[in-house]
């Protein structure tokens, strides 16, 4: 395996890792918090209804968007990492 081949390989895999990361974050927070987690969560309140519910309404979506510019971020930081940098 050329050197290339082994950067291209660690870059895949730390891609990989990375995506799997942000699934399994947005996962929790939207199935777990939303559904899993509700009765748990029904006794906190937030913004005039259960913390269960503004999971399943308003925090995955919230958590999505935080994920799109956590990824966004840590892609540039990788790409800098193993020399794939635009700049």
């Amino acid at each position: 395996m050329t050197e290339h081949d082994s950067n291209a390989a660690a870059y895949w895999s730390a891609n990989l890792r990375l995506i799997v990361g942000c699934l399994i974050v947005w996962a929790l927070v939207s199935y777990g918090g939303g559904i899993l987690f509700r009765p748990l969560l029904a006794g906190i309140s937030v913004g005039g209804t259960d913390l269960g519910f503004w999971f399943a309404q308003q925090g995955s979506i919230l958590t999505f968007i935080v994920l799109i510019f956590f990824y966004a971020w840590r892609m540039n930081t990788l790409d800098k990492e193993f020399g794939l940098n635009e700049e």
